[in-house]
């Protein structure tokens, strides 16, 4: 029902390609057909590897009195479709062609049909799996849209599941995102412009924008840093992209784009007027400009009531707040426990392991992000277990044996729910790397060493800026009290209107 459904947006979206093909003319080197049929074919297959490709298809055909050579890559292909548009031209007795587009137009059936007369379209056009017939005494091919792709379902996202709400996830094939996305909004101003990225691969790059809402500046500044890209192959595709058009330091972990695989949460960003970026063979969309507190909400806070919506919320802050330095913190006051009110006194360990206590603390960072990176190669039906002997019995058998104390597993413990309670996978592990820091230098330099990862912190965040220049700390500096209002509680849809008014 799906590929029913969408399958006509191949056409449109292959009409897009073939527009930007006639736009790139004149900009480089072309090489024109000639009207001799044996001396194109010579020129294609020294273009392309016909002979030792096997999935390139080629074969010489004639209508009537007319010799032509189709070729296409095999698996991209409608055959049937293929097969009735050259039975019907084979059944006909022609002798020559005197107006060759309005033979076109006159004999070929198919919907999405163009020309090309130049070599680059061509290859263009075959390697993104359109079918190219060139006929004998033309120096004009034509192309045939009768490509269809591998693709799967839509299904939820695994990293951004909600209890409530649509199922359907964005896909590797770009033209089903961008359908997904049309379906929500049916807005004229929705355009959805094509970009090729990458000498080798011609990756498909889409911005996506309403117009009326768009910054006209970041969008020109998006167009321009694609454009001067210059790079074999997108190897990593939507990362390779984020890390090429925005500039980043070394020492900063935190992301500077959005990355949502919810075609829900890329449309209701593309009705705030922000920038979506969707690359082929990725079902991740980046959403720019992105500041701090865009990584801090999610889709459930919205598919709530705004009452529980704004609670669910809170306790996120709470946990990422329990992420960046609960264990540090816990360090300086086991470091100043002689200065503790009695009320806190709970928290020092009561019994003492051979290991100090900062390096317990350190190799349990270690032990939980190797649990993770296990966790990620393990298959799923064996994940369960994994978790059961590296969660529950090494830690137990470690504070048995003497290695850590309860305490520190303890909160541990507590930092990995809070990592994993953020919604922005990227931001978790950026505050993650920040917790490391500052819990190492608290380790070295005791309550010195917490003050200075602090401010490290606090430094980085806040002279970090979102492609376009926009401040990362924004709605907090610079202030906007409605706007963060509406990131502190979850407000009701109509009176988010209002605020927007």
């Amino acid at each position: 029902m799906i590929i029913r459904e969408t399958e006509f947006l191949f056409d449109i979206i292959f009409m897009i390609e073939l527009v930007k093909l006639k736009k790139t003319k004149g900009k480089g080197a072309f090489m024109n057909l000639s009207s001799n049929l044996k001396e194109n074919i010579k020129n294609i297959e020294a273009r392309l590897p016909v002979k030792e490709s096997f999935d390139l298809i080629s074969r010489k055909l004639f209508f009537g009195e007319i010799e032509a050579y189709m070729i296409f890559l095999d698996g991209f292909a409608k055959d049937m479709i293929l097969l009735r548009m050259i039975q019907d031209l084979q059944n006909k007795n022609f002798e020559k062609i005197s107006d060759f587009h309005k033979w076109i137009d006159s004999n070929i059936p198919y919907i999405e049909i163009d020309t090309f007369q130049d070599f680059d379209s061509m290859i263009q056009a075959v390697l993104s799996g359109a079918t190219v017939i060139v006929v004998e005494g033309q120096s004009e091919g034509i192309i045939v849209d009768s490509r269809t792709y591998p693709a799967r379902g839509p299904e939820e996202p695994e990293l951004e599941k909600v209890t409530r709400g649509s199922r359907d996830g964005l896909v590797e094939t770009i033209i089903f995102n961008t359908a997904l996305i049309r379906r929500r909004i049916r807005d004229p101003k929705l355009v959805f412009e094509m970009k090729t990225v990458g000498k080798r691969t011609k990756t498909d790059v889409v911005i996506s924008f309403i117009k009326d809402l768009a910054d006209e500046a970041l969008l020109e500044t998006l167009r321009k840093k694609i454009d001067e890209i210059e790079i074999d192959s997108l190897v990593m595709a939507e990362k390779s992209l984020e890390e090429l058009i925005i500039k980043k330091k070394w020492y900063n972990p935190m992301p500077q784009a959005r990355f949502t695989e919810r075609p829900d949460v890329a449309a209701a960003h593309l009705l705030e007027g922000h920038i979506v970026i969707i690359v082929d063979t990725s079902p991740s969309a980046i959403i720019v400009p992105a500041t701090f507190f865009h990584f801090t909400q999610h889709s459930e806070d919205y598919y709530q009531n705004p009452a529980v919506g704004t609670y669910i919320r809170w306790v996120r802050f709470f946990s990422i707040l329990i992420s960046m330095v609960l264990t540090p913190l816990y360090l300086v006051m086991i470091y100043n426990q002689q200065n503790l009110p009695d009320f806190l006194l709970f928290m020092i360990p009561k019994e003492d392991a051979s290991i100090p206590i900062f390096v317990q603390l350190f190799f349990l960072e270690l032990g939980l992000d190797i649990l993770r990176i296990a966790s990620i190669h393990t298959p799923s039906a064996l994940s369960t277990s994994l978790a059961i002997i590296g969660g529950l019995m090494l830690s137990s058998l470690a504070v048995d044996v003497g290695w850590v104390t309860k305490e520190a597993v303890l909160y541990m413990a507590l930092v990995g729910i809070g990592t994993f309670a953020n919604p922005s996978l990227e931001f978790a592990l950026a505050v993650r790397m920040f917790r490391l820091v500052t819990l190492v230098l608290t380790g070295i330099f005791k309550t010195t060493g917490f003050m200075i990862g602090i401010i490290f912190m606090v430094v980085v965040i806040s002279t970090t800026n979102s492609i376009g220049n926009v401040k990362y700390t924004w709605p907090l500096i610079p202030f906007n009290g409605k706007a963060l209002s509406n990131v502190i509680f979850r407000r009701p849809i109509l009176e988010i209107k209002r605020n927007k008014k």
